[in-house]
């Protein structure tokens, strides 16, 4: 069945099936008979190869000359050569938006892409990566026989885009469900945020019968990861241990950084000791995670054990480091590592490694020597950076430099509510009530308000999830109980409350 003339608007592609002017007038001059088509079989496969061997380097130019070069010979394309350039383009959906829906209009004219599985799957794939899967379901209706693939990619291609209601409802249909299927569908609920619904249908894979593979399972962990469950956590280990994969570097990877995440650093550096083979993301794994968690020192140990091992630090292994550092507050050494990160292993920092120095001297209560990072850096200063400088200033009752670090915050995000309440609170805490008045009211004039506050613990394998001031859940009135009872035992032990994290939220 020959597609419909589809309206698209200019902003998003040109009309579909719409080669341009150069392609048609090489398809018209250069078409072949069916006996020329099949003395060109070998030559076919020799531009084929050419062509395949560019897209397999990323270089999609050289690729598209290739094919032109190829048309202007008088040899036409099979499937392979379409399914080759088509997945290429995919890859790149910023520059071959119009000649991917060229090509698909080349191999329409030929009858590949409703009769050919491969062709029109790889045109599915490509319409759901430039981003447009509203052509992408067009193609697959389209199609005449459909195979696993076909189906799968579809389901990721609305995934990708976050149309999870019609990810579903493809799910539901495809007629022979394998653990690709089931892998789309968790991975792409995991991959979009919604950790808890990839858990969920995680468990409804398990009792259709359906066993995981190691990217499932990656994946599930990283859904843990994300939500903090340690009881799932352990289960789940528990579980890989039983099966073939329990020895997959990026299995052990992430249950590594899944353990971490969670806070229990023993479990990871167990995971870590006992495996059989490494990679750099095994050692970034461990040395992050031990940063993050404030074993700044066995941090640096493992770092240095890396390169013991002749592993080469990367940008990751760097942020770990200064991490370390920053949190136990050795400047001095951080910026050495700073240092030869740039100097040595001749690797460019980026936002993050900038981050971490800025933090470095802010924990230091280097607040000028913070400044001067956030002012030589080649990028703007993100939120985080100067939601950590701000902190400090609270630390150190530093207005003047909040003050100064102001059009910072209005030109990054003159919305965010975060660093705003902060700097209220920095005023709040040098008793310039007039400051913190004339910041909430600058905030009220914006239309900006308070995000409110969350927590979550699992309790029994059930996250629970709590919203600052909301009553709503089943256990509250315990809760809050708990919460007064502990409030006051740390009173007893000498602990005083830190009224102006919440002055804003009391004006």
């Amino acid at each position: 069945m020959a597609l419909p003339a589809i309206n698209v608007t200019a902003a998003a592609t040109p009309p579909l099936l719409s080669p341009p002017l150069q392609l048609l007038q090489l398809h018209n001059k250069n078409t072949a008979s069916a006996a020329t088509y099949r003395s060109n079989n070998d030559s076919t496969a020799s531009w084929t190869s050419l062509i395949a061997r560019h897209c397999k380097n990323g270089r999609l130019i050289e690729a598209v000359a290739e094919f032109t070069r190829m048309r202007n010979s008088g040899v036409e394309p099979n499937h392979i050569t379409f399914v080759t350039l088509l997945s290429c383009c995919a890859h790149f959906p910023d520059q071959a938006l119009s000649f991917g829906s060229a090509l698909h209009g080349y191999a329409r004219k030929l009858g590949l892409d409703t009769q050919n599985v491969k062709v029109g799957t790889a045109v599915i794939d490509m319409y759901s990566k430039f981003g447009l899967v509203g052509l992408a379901r067009l193609s697959f209706d389209h199609m005449g026989a459909k195979n696993k693939v076909t189906w799968n990619t579809m389901v990721d291609g609305y995934m990708r885009n976050g149309d999870f209601k019609n990810a579903v409802k493809v799910f539901d249909e495809i007629p022979d469900r394998d653990v690709i299927s089931w892998t789309a569908l968790v991975g792409g609920f995991v991959k979009n945020g919604l950790f808890e619904e990839g858990l969920v249908w995680f468990r409804e894979m398990q009792l259709s019968g359906v066993e995981p593979d190691y990217v499932t399972m990656i994946s599930v962990l990283s859904a843990c990861a994300n939500l903090g469950t340690l009881g799932i956590s352990l289960w789940l280990h528990r579980f890989i241990l039983r099966r073939e994969f329990k020895d997959n570097v990026r299995v052990n990877n992430s249950l590594i950084d899944m353990y971490c995440r969670c806070g229990c650093v023993e479990l990871a550096c167990q995971v870590f000791h006992r495996m059989t083979g490494r990679s750099l993301v095994s050692w970034n794994s461990i040395i992050v995670g031990l940063a993050v968690n404030g074993h700044a020192i066995d941090a640096l140990q493992y770092f240095d054990l890396m390169q013991n091992e002749g592993f080469q630090p990367d940008g990751v292994t760097f942020t770990g480091v200064l991490t370390a550092c920053s949190h136990a507050g050795l400047v001095e050494k951080g910026l050495k590592y700073f240092k030869a990160m740039k100097r040595v292993h001749r690797i460019t920092p980026r936002i993050e490694h900038y981050g971490c120095i800025v933090d470095l001297y802010s924990r230091a209560g280097r607040l000028e020597d913070a400044l001067g990072i956030i002012k030589k850096m080649p990028v703007k200063p993100n939120e985080v950076i100067l939601g950590s400088i701000l902190a400090a200033c609270r630390n150190h009752s530093d207005v003047r430099l909040a003050e100064r670090l102001m059009h910072y915050i209005y030109e990054l995000d003159p919305d965010g509510d975060s660093n705003h309440v902060l700097l209220s609170n920095i005023y709040a805490a040098v008793g310039s009530w007039r400051g913190a008045s004339t910041v909430r009211k600058k905030m009220k004039a914006l239309g900006i308000q308070k995000r409110p506050g969350t927590s979550s613990i699992e309790i029994d394998g059930v996250l629970n999830e709590f919203v600052a001031g909301d009553r709503s859940h089943l256990h509250a009135e315990q809760v809050y109980a708990m919460l007064e009872h502990l409030s006051g035992e740390l009173k007893v032990s000498g602990y005083v409350e830190d009224d102006f994290s919440q002055l804003y939220e009391c004006g």
